[in-house]
């Protein structure tokens, strides 16, 4: 898993689950991942409330939350499913959690430039 190197791993709240199982036997657009990224957070969220928030769709395998000033109020919820990702994705994108609405995107890794 890679994130980007300003997430300090010394706040993150880890939580191993057992995973959850699709039988929808739904395909999914190539832009959804299990990892989703979670911006316009109140400053003062804790990884608990992530995790209640956040836990009500799937089973989550870690929440990363931004600590520094140019991070503060992100975080990164890995889920254990893709379908309980993409199912939080619709239900959370635009979500009130403690007055501030929250835009939930999902994580788009990077690709390195060819030198």
């Amino acid at each position: 898993l890679f994130l980007p190197p300003w997430i300090n791993l010394s706040s993150c709240v880890f939580m191993s689950v057992p995973p959850s199982h699709n039988t929808s036997g739904l395909r999914l657009p190539p832009e959804v991942t299990r990892i989703l990224y979670v911006r316009n957070l109140p400053f003062d969220v804790s990884a608990n409330a992530m995790y209640d928030t956040f836990g009500k769709y799937g089973a989550i395998r870690q929440v990363r939350m931004g600590t520094n000033a140019k991070t503060k109020g992100t975080a990164y919820v890995v889920y254990e499913d893709i379908y309980d990702a993409r199912n939080a994705h619709d239900g959370l994108s635009g979500y009130n959690l403690a007055g501030r609405y929250v835009v939930v995107t999902y994580f788009q890794q990077r690709t390195p430039l060819a030198a």
